[in-house]
């Protein structure tokens, strides 16, 4: 597969599972069992959009684009910036 086919499979895997809408790939790493694909989501909108609750996941997919396991690994609302 393809990083293109993994982050795909990745988000798609991760939607169906959570519920959560508008899942963004922000990161694909190469490992020895598979892929790490990092992915955004909206966890709760507000109004306004900047105030939207977005979390950040990590989810593991083998090599033929089987999901091994998924974590979330932060929260924050959509004004704060990294530093």
């Amino acid at each position: 597969m393809t990083p293109k086919e993994i982050i795909e499979k990745a988000k798609k895997e991760l939607s169906d599972l959570t519920g959560f809408r508008s899942p963004g790939a922000i990161g694909i790493k190469k490992e020895d069992t598979g892929w790490l694909v990092t992915i955004e989501v909206i966890e709760k909108d507000s109004i306004p959009s900047a105030m939207d609750i977005l979390g950040t996941y990590e989810v593991h997919i083998n090599e033929t684009g089987k999901m091994l396991s998924y974590e979330r690994k932060s929260l924050r609302k959509r004004s704060d910036t990294a530093s």
